[in-house]
């Protein structure tokens, strides 16, 4: 299957001196890119440096302010998403938008199935999807089933393939392994090169920066709504990357902490829930950061649900300080001192559209009652301004919505809504995940912050280095079940990847 349309100017999409601002705040200033048909463009930066925004007035989800943009080397312009399409532009986002109960034809075809017609060729329809799925080497998914029943990696090939239907030539993919596993990673790579291969031309966006090398031939690097530079990606190195994308020298992406490890002050004993969470034991010190890790499906997060009460438990038994603590309900789980920094941020750690300063103080509000049910503004101001100082949240007014923040400042919110609610133990699940390098080092420093005040931290992480730098202890979890515990001095890629696959 080749995508390659005819032979034209050197670039597919030209951008040109991009300007876009919202409410007075410059967005984009001159932004351009040039990509290139049949290749991969990465477009990095940090949360807030203009990525979404481009896009999406590449798609024709924004209209720009100014600028030109060339595709194939004619003018165009594109007023809504419609138009985008009919130009080959598709994107497709980190939330994928397939409708779960339909068919993969009908998701596929959604455009062709929602004309109007009385009468639908399902026979052929099923065809035309079965060609593209055996042509991309899926041929494992079938067509007739619901897009419900396959794993998010195959919901994504399914996206691939509508995108393909509507005969696009420029894809572009946010965030694409943010909720992969390593194979089901690789099996995507192989398909984009392959569709480069074919003539289409990708625009990768990824805070993940080992991709990027492994992946994207050129790119174009965002900081602050401007242009950082243009790179060949063969030609630089990682940190010459991330000081494109901050302006600065980033010295070292794990913060040294001086470890005073203390007594025990959370246990969970023989911790049993369904299949999936088997027997598991596990204690955390006082001043340390406990990590768990394991491939994607290995039982993690099923783990963290059931000791806060968010599952049901069919076993095991629960200490704080030593003494058995009665969990059924998150709500018991943060009477007894434990609270959840959620893996989804945007649907469990924050309300969005709630003002900064009620999401900070929603877990501590009978702390900042006068009188029963009536909250003192005062009080819980005072609060607010406490945590966001204390956390360094980058704000403009703390009655401004969430959604107005970058996605680091948002995660930096949630963890202040742990802190407000005075816990001895926080589980803090993917904390890093889906904002950009700058922020993840500023979280690394709150954690250690946290943990040299006295909290003990349990951190879940999908990303190995993260493990490696930020933890005192491991426990590897495989199949429901912890197969290794390592301290520091053993924490390497090796280990990790030995115990997570039970080779050992």
């Amino acid at each position: 299957m080749s995508l390659e349309t005819t032979e034209g100017p050197e670039y597919r999409i030209q951008m040109t001196d991009i300007c876009k601002s919202f409410g007075g705040v410059h967005a984009l200033e001159s932004v351009s890119l040039n990509v290139k048909r049949g290749e991969i463009y990465a477009l990095v930066g940090e949360n807030g440096a203009g990525k979404s925004t481009l896009m999406k007035i590449l798609s024709g989800a924004t209209i720009p302010d100014s600028g030109e943009i060339r595709i194939e080397g004619k003018t165009v312009h594109i007023h809504n998403p419609k138009m985008g399409i009919d130009l080959g532009v598709s994107v497709i986002y980190q939330e994928l938008a397939l409708m779960p109960d339909m068919s993969v034809t009908e998701n596929i075809f959604i455009d062709r199935i929602n004309t109007g017609m009385k009468i639908i060729n399902w026979k052929q329809l099923h065809g035309e999807a079965k060609k593209i799925l055996k042509d991309l080497g899926f041929e494992k998914i079938s067509p007739s089933k619901k897009a419900a029943d396959f794993s998010i990696a195959y919901q994504q090939i399914v996206e691939i393939c509508k995108a393909l239907s509507r005969n696009s030539f420029i894809l572009v993919l946010d965030e694409p392994t943010a909720v992969l596993s390593t194979v089901e990673t690789e099996q995507l790579f192989k398909l984009l090169k392959k569709l480069r291969d074919d003539g289409v031309s990708i625009i990768y966006i990824s805070h993940r920066l080992k991709e990027i090398f492994q992946i994207c031939d050129r790119g174009t690097v965002l900081r602050d709504g401007k242009n950082a530079g243009n790179v060949t990606i063969s030609e630089i190195d990682e940190h010459t990357l991330v000081s494109m994308m901050i302006g600065r020298e980033l010295q070292n992406y794990f913060p040294k902490r001086t470890s005073h490890i203390g007594e025990v002050i959370f246990e969970a004993k023989n911790i049993v829930r369904g299949t999936v969470v088997n027997d598991v034991s596990f204690t955390v010190h006082a001043g340390e950061v406990f990590g768990i890790s394991g491939l994607v499906g290995a039982g993690r997060t099923e783990t963290l649900m059931a000791i806060l009460g968010e599952d049901k438990r069919d076993g095991g038994s629960i200490f704080i300080k030593g003494k058995e603590v009665g969990i059924h309900s998150p709500i018991d789980a943060l009477k007894a001192g434990i609270s959840l920094l959620p893996e989804d941020r945007k649907t469990q750690g924050v309300l969005l559209e709630l003002p900064i300063m009620h999401n900070i103080t929603i877990s501590c509000l009978s702390k900042l009652c006068r009188i029963i049910g009536v909250i003192d503004g005062r009080r819980e101001r005072e609060t607010a301004d406490r945590l966001i100082k204390k956390l360094r949240i980058k704000i403009g007014n703390p009655w401004d919505p969430c959604s107005s923040l970058s996605g680091g400042n948002q995660q930096k919110v949630s963890i202040s809504k742990l802190l407000g609610a005075d816990c001895a133990v926080l589980f803090f699940d993917e904390p890093t995940r889906g904002v950009d390098v700058g922020a993840k080092v500023e979280i690394y420093n709150i954690i250690n912050e946290i943990v040299t005040e006295g909290y003990g931290v349990v951190m879940v992480s999908s990303e190995m280095p993260e493990i490696i730098g930020m933890c005192d202890r491991v426990a590897v979890m495989r199949n429901g079940r912890i197969t290794g515990v390592l301290n520091k001095d053993e924490l390497t890629e090796q280990n990790l990847i030995k115990y997570s696959m039970e080779v050992v």
